[in-house]
């Protein structure tokens, strides 16, 4: 084994797993081995080989790997059972502390083994163990959500009207197939849910035998660290959520009001710059005119993509516009800069981050598992007219064409008519009330998840400490070396972190073109 070899937290896991095969130490053995081995059917832990992603993650090669073991559906015993791939990465220290730190993605859908990176760079395992398990559904798991159709569909879409009859086709057709495709398969796409994934978690701590670990979950993966926090809250040590989806009141109508934040927070930026405010004196105004010009009037281009291949036609309209400053292409600090350019003719920062959607790795992202929690978790009791109406007081004389879709989210509601999975509303917008001490970090520049919803679950968490990250967006401690102190610091002293560095933050000088 390499000098820092697998440390105990998945040696005991290992030993556990192996006494069905042979004499292990008693000391090392668990409870349910101890007693003949798990029942049919209950949760265990699986050694095995590593995922091998196209691109190596250098951390892989320390790690111990494997697969948990789980029903796909808790309410039907004897169902049949998923594997979630699930890796280990030992601590840096020589002596880590005891407790280990488990990650959970966001998304949902996204492909969590892909941030491992930046989770080793922002010092997760520099302490302590830091383990990794795809949720259910997800790349490298058995079944794999993916919807290589919607991928197909999303390169096409570039070249598209963002809300156009053509672009809900071709889009409802890809869900329609991949829908299709994985019931064939026999999968239950109703047991692709936050409460099942938080169970999954659970299951994972009890099968690798840790008494007590750290939680770090970030986007979708606060409101699954919160959930699972409600529901479990047996043997977790800390929580430090990022980047906050509230569970009790995340739904399609309020993605508009964190869009709105986000995008104030940044301007008001600027506006607090001489430079900028001198250069960009109304971008509110400005943002608001270009919206509405594309929209009238969307620009049809030949772009080269960032990999150098032939031009791809790209069609810039305003909720292409819109969509494409939520997901920080470009980034906050150029949007300024960006808006002047197309306001005189110079659409190029745009046309390139909208062209750069035409190159897609097909069969990554678990759109299924997007679908099954957006479904029944987020679009209930709400209504296409109630995402406009959000729409329309988040940015007032916008025309109804861009406010009519969910930012991020197009066509969301005939997708659910399609994908077809029970109402589970009642069950999971639910406050999280804990005094297990938490961390709760926030970006002012998040047009994602607003930065002001993490006092709401704070005021829940009696044992919580808030940051705000000023000119940080989505997915704050990758970003951050303030936040990733911070971060290192409440796990080691969950109710006494030391935020200090935040103190004085302003968000870097933006972008300053020539007039």
């Amino acid at each position: 084994m390499p000098k820092h070899s697998i440390h105990a937290v998945t040696a005991a896991a290992a030993l556990a797993c192996l006494a069905a095969f042979g004499p292990t130490p008693s000391s090392a053995t668990s409870p349910s081995a101890r007693a003949g081995g798990p029942s049919p059917g209950a949760p265990r832990f699986v050694p095995g080989d590593c995922p091998k992603p196209p691109e190596p993650i250098e951390a892989l090669s320390k790690a111990g790997c494997g697969f948990l073991e789980v029903p796909e559906n808790r309410s039907r015993p004897g169902g049949r059972t998923i594997k979630l791939a699930v890796a280990v990465i030992p601590a840096a220290a020589e002596k880590p502390a005891a407790d280990p730190v488990v990650f959970m993605a966001g998304g949902p859908g996204a492909d969590t083994f892909d941030d491992i990176p930046f989770l080793i760079d922002s010092g997760l395992s520099k302490d302590r163990d830091l383990i990794i398990m795809a949720q259910r559904g997800n790349l490298y798991d058995q079944p794999n959500l993916a919807c290589p159709e919607v991928d197909r569909f999303n390169a096409q879409s570039v070249g598209l009207g963002h809300d156009s009859q053509q672009a809900e086709q071709i889009m409802l057709k890809a869900v329609t197939d991949c829908r299709a495709r994985l019931t064939a398969d026999g999968i239950d796409l109703s047991a692709y849910n936050t409460t099942e994934n938080a169970a999954d978690f659970a299951d994972l701590r009890k099968a690798l035998g840790i008494s007590r670990w750290n939680v770090y979950g970030y986007s979708y993966g606060s409101n699954l660290a919160l959930t699972y926090l409600r529901l479990h809250p047996e043997g977790i040590r800390a929580v430090a959520i990022d980047s906050i989806t509230p569970p009790q009141v995340v739904n399609l109508p309020w993605t508009w009001t964190s869009t709105a934040e986000g995008i104030h927070n940044i301007f008001e930026a600027c506006a607090a710059q001489p430079a900028c405010k001198d250069r960009y004196p109304d971008l509110p105004l400005l943002l608001t005119e270009q919206v509405r010009k594309l929209e009238a009037h969307p620009l049809t281009l030949n772009v080269t993509t960032p990999d150098g291949g032939k031009p791809v036609r790209t069609v810039l309209d305003g909720g292409a516009l819109l969509n494409l400053i939520v997901a920080f292409t470009p980034r906050p600090k150029d949007v300024p800069a960006a808006l002047d350019e197309l306001s005189h003719g110079n659409p190029e920062r745009f046309a390139q981050a909208r062209a750069a959607g035409s190159v897609q790795k097909a069969g990554e992202f678990a759109h299924g598992l997007t679908n099954s929690i957006a479904c029944a978790e987020w679009a209930p009791g709400y209504s296409e007219p109630d995402v406009r109406k959000a729409g329309q007081n988040a940015f007032p004389g916008w025309p109804d064409t861009v406010l009519a879709q969910p930012p991020q989210l197009p066509f969301q509601y005939p997708v659910c008519g399609i994908w077809n999975v029970p109402d589970r509303a009642k069950v999971q917008r639910v406050a999280t009330v804990s005094s297990v001490p938490a961390l709760v970090v926030s970006g002012t520049f998040d047009a994602k998840t607003g930065a002001s919803w993490a006092k709401g679950v704070a005021r829940n968490l009696t044992r919580s400490t808030v940051v705000q990250v000023p000119g940080i967006g989505h997915w704050v401690v990758p970003q951050s070396p303030c936040a990733q102190r911070v971060l290192a610091s409440f796990f080691a002293r969950p109710t006494a972190p030391d935020t200090s560095c935040v103190d004085g933050l302003e968000p870097a000088p933006f972008t300053i073109t020539p007039k």
